[in-house]
């Protein structure tokens, strides 16, 4: 007998440390406050509820999950003598926290880590990779694993000896935190349906549409997935996201190859992430590609505010932060733009963007997060030394119709498209004139784009 240690894994299928447990497996899982700063509120409500969608899978298989309180090491030493268990299993996490919290169970009792989080194990690549396309090509032809079957009745400790009642207060009373948002639905069943329209309805366009902000609004699960919430807290595994996109690959013709493809490219952006997270586990605090100079970075708390609550006069800015306060979720496209806003016409530290997301999304995932806030940053693996998204130019691109904007920005509703693109380079009276109750562009387009440009040349020492 085994016990496994759930951890970023919220789910009885597909998952490789709970296969690998000598049966029959006891499940638990730890809220232990040494990790506790892993979650913002938002996601640690997701997570919470998660629990009791967990806890009803297990009950179908005719088993219980425990629910313990304390340092992971001390509660599993515990119940490895209440179960006279043998070792305990779970799947390896990269975190900084996470790692040290498991070196401390394994100097305290027996444990086995899993790779599960990711296709490829981050160690049997290469130590760095400085441009995506180079990490890319080895990770490409790395064997990628099958998901892994879900335990029987047989293979799982028996409900029979575990309290429930007391097991379910326990759930309860972690379930008090009260979100500030509606939660999607959550557990396996929740993110396996949404894998399965997804790839039913959207993943054989996926290319063409996973930037446009019509169809982001119009076809919010279709035009991409949005499986990002189930991803993050392991409700659904990566090898069923990767096997389930495969067979579709398999069924796809003509242009749909193309479109399909490019949605398993982009799962490759989030094994890239882990692996950087897994050789630099500093990677939210410190910058992965360091300049030889000072990145002259800006203090200024008003506008970082107004970034937070999407009143920076920018329209397709504000109604990307708008949808992440609103929904614990933005889109990929704005996600960039707000981003990129942020540390480059607003000169403010991208780590303190990426704590910000931390505190919002459900979606939030420490390697993700960090990885793609350092890439916007120019601090991270770019193979473009200094990127700027203008955010005129890509609400032009993206969104010319203004669906996306005055979904999110009801001010604008009424407002023609054209005006609602032109904002932050009309005059004043223009802006008073269309509407008085939208806020003013807080810099100005086109000296913060050369500001940004200037300031990140000099950091990294470029002469252009």
């Amino acid at each position: 007998m085994d016990l496994f240690w759930h951890r970023r894994d919220l789910r009885t299928t597909d998952n490789v440390g709970l296969a690998a447990a000598t049966e029959p497996a006891v499940p638990v899982y730890i809220l232990d406050p040494t990790t506790a700063d892993d979650f913002g509120d938002r996601q640690r409500a997701f997570v919470v509820a998660g629990l009791e969608s967990l806890a009803d899978q297990y009950r179908e298989l005719g088993s219980q999950l425990l629910i313990r309180e304390g340092r992971a090491e001390d509660v599993l030493r515990a119940l490895l003598e209440e179960y006279d268990a043998d070792s305990v299993h779970c799947n390896a996490c990269y975190t900084p926290a996470r790692r040290a919290q498991a070196d401390r169970v394994q100097a305290t009792v027996p444990l086995e880590r899993h790779t599960d989080l990711v296709l490829v194990d981050p160690a049997t690549l290469e130590a760095s990779y400085p441009t995506h396309s180079q990490f890319y090509n080895d990770w490409e032809v790395a064997q990628k694993p099958e998901p892994v079957a879900e335990p029987t009745a047989s293979q799982l400790v028996s409900a029979d000896s575990i309290d429930a009642e007391s097991e379910l207060e326990r759930i309860r009373t972690a379930i008090e935190i009260e979100p500030e948002i509606e939660l999607p639905p959550t557990g396996s069943e929740a993110a396996q349906e949404r894998l399965e329209r997804f790839c039913e309805r959207g993943i054989k366009r996926y290319n063409e549409r996973r930037d446009d902000l019509t169809a982001a609004v119009e076809r919010a699960t279709e035009a991409v997935s949005r499986l990002s919430p189930y991803i993050a807290t392991g409700m659904v595994g990566i090898r069923t996201v990767w096997e389930t996109a495969g067979d579709a690959l398999q069924d796809a013709v003509g242009a749909e190859t193309k479109n399909v493809e490019k949605y398993r490219y982009e799962l490759s952006w989030r094994e890239h992430n882990y692996h950087l997270l897994a050789t630099m586990p500093t990677l939210a605090t410190e910058n992965y590609n360091k300049p030889p100079n000072p990145i002259a970075w800006e203090t200024d708390d008003e506008q970082f505010e107004a970034w937070k609550h999407g009143e920076t006069g920018y329209p397709l800015v504000d109604a990307g932060m708008r949808q992440l306060a609103e929904e614990g979720y933005i889109h990929n496209r704005p996600r960039q733009v707000v981003a990129s806003f942020l540390c480059k016409h607003l000169l403010i530290d991208w780590r303190k963007g990426e704590q910000w997301f931390k505190t919002q999304l459900l979606d939030y995932d420490p390697a993700v997060n960090a990885g793609n806030w350092q890439w916007i940053a120019s601090t991270g693996t770019d193979s473009v030394a200094v990127r700027i998204f203008d955010p005129v130019a890509q609400m032009a691109k993206y969104d010319r119709n203004a669906t996306f904007v005055t979904q999110y920005v009801p001010e604008l509703e009424g407002v023609p498209a054209e005006s609602i693109l032109e904002w932050p380079t009309l005059s004043p009276a223009k802006r008073e004139q269309i509407e008085s109750t939208y806020p003013e562009p807080i810099v100005d387009r086109n000296p913060a784009y050369e500001r940004a440009q200037q300031t990140f040349d000099r950091a990294f020492g470029i002469d252009r």
